[in-house]
Formats: C-alpha cells, structure tokens, sequence
C-alpha cells in the first residue's frame, strides 16, 4: 500500500472525525436544517447537499494552496520540511491526540449566524447552502483547528499535496450533510436514528483516533527526534 494511498485515506477520515466532532457537527446540523426547508423537492435537497459540499471544500483547498504551495515555494523551509517532517509530525500528532482524548480542558461555544445573514442566505435559494459552507468551512474551533492546522496541513506538506488532500478533507467534513440530505429525499424516517448513532460513534472514533496519535505521535519522536529506536 503507497504512503501516499495512506495520507488520501487519512485526509478523508480526518474531515469525517472534525465533522462529527461537537463544535463542527454543530454547524452541520444548522446547514441539514437549512437544506431540509426544501423537503418537497428532491432536486433542491440534493442540490443543496452538493453546494454545502463544495463550499466547504473550496475553502479548505485554498487554505491548503495558500499554506502548503507557500511553505514548499520558501527554499530554506521546503528543505527544513524536507529533511525534518517527521521530527515535526511527532509532537504535533502528540499534541493533536492529547486534545482527542480531552486530557486538556478545552471550553468553546459553536459558531452563530445571524439573524439578518439567515435572513440573506434564505433569500438565496438553494445557492444559500454553497455560502453557508464557505461561512462554516471557515467557523474553526479547537477541536476542528487542532484536526485541519495541526494534522491535515503537515500531512499535506510531507506529501507536497496541496489540492488532493485538503480537497478530501472538505468532503469528509460535510458527509453527514451529504448523508443527510439523502435520506431528507429518500428516506425522511432514518433522519433521527442516523443522527442518535453519529453522536454515540463520534465519541469512541475521537478517542480511538486520539490514541493512535499518541502512540505515532511517541513512535515519531523516539525515532526521529531522540533517535532510540
């Protein structure tokens, strides 16, 4: 299996675990209402599920160009990354896995709209949805920040990808609107057991995840860093 089939599986699961962390989920609850105003129509909840999508995924892909493509364009730091990513992976998925698994108290509220933008995104149609991603995309919280600047960005970097990954990464962020908008059109009676069992997965999938960046986080370091094994 190629390293970097690993980081696209990795991308993906990364943008599904921030979206169905609380702050982000959150959000996404917010844009399935949004969509879910257009219950009689198929087309428009579809539609609108794919403009979510692509409205998050753009804003992730141009934070990963702007970031990754500038980082590699400095000779100086393209060779420090080149030489030393994995001395830097190794603390950063510690520190990314320790706010997995909550052993640091991180207190924050989700993003709001406001009436008067709500207001602007009703009047626009089923296009609303595509600015609502772009709004949400760019709501980062601890746990979404942590996810997106402190894994997908130097996975990014070790595999000079600035557009396939943080792309995946966007899509795994609004799955269950994607999900969602589905069942709104197919099969409106599976929307609450859906969600009750997103809620009940995400807690076991951040703390499986954040234990795994421990334990490659420590690997990282007393390899790379301390050189012990």
């Amino acid at each position: 299996m190629s390293s970097f089939f690993i980081g696209i599986v990795t991308a993906l699961w990364l943008g599904i675990l921030t979206s169905i962390s609380p702050c982000p989920l959150a959000t996404n609850i917010a844009a399935i209402s949004y969509i879910g105003r257009n219950v009689s129509s198929v087309h428009k909840i579809l539609l609108s599920g794919l403009l979510y999508t692509i409205g998050r995924m753009l804003i992730y892909q141009l934070l990963g160009i702007l970031i990754v493509l500038s980082m590699l364009s400095i000779p100086r730091v393209s060779m420090f990354l080149q030489n030393d990513i994995n001395k830097i992976l190794g603390p950063i998925l510690l520190i990314v896995g320790i706010l997995l698994l909550d052993l640091i108290p991180i207190t924050f509220s989700g993003p709001t709209i406001s009436e008067k933008l709500q207001k602007r995104l009703g009047n626009s149609g089923i296009y609303g949805a595509g600015l609502l991603g772009i709004i949400f995309a760019l709501a980062f919280c601890p746990i979404s920040a942590a996810l997106f600047f402190g894994s997908l960005i130097p996975l990014s970097l070790k595999h000079k990808s600035s557009f396939i990954l943080p792309a995946l990464y966007g899509v795994g962020t609004a799955l269950p609107v994607i999900v969602f908008a589905f069942l709104l059109s197919f099969a409106t009676q599976y929307v609450g057991k859906v969600f009750n069992k997103l809620t009940q997965i995400e807690s076991w999938a951040r703390k499986i995840t954040g234990g795994l960046f421990v334990i490659i986080g420590i690997y990282y370091c007393l390899r790379f860093i301390i050189k012990i094994l």
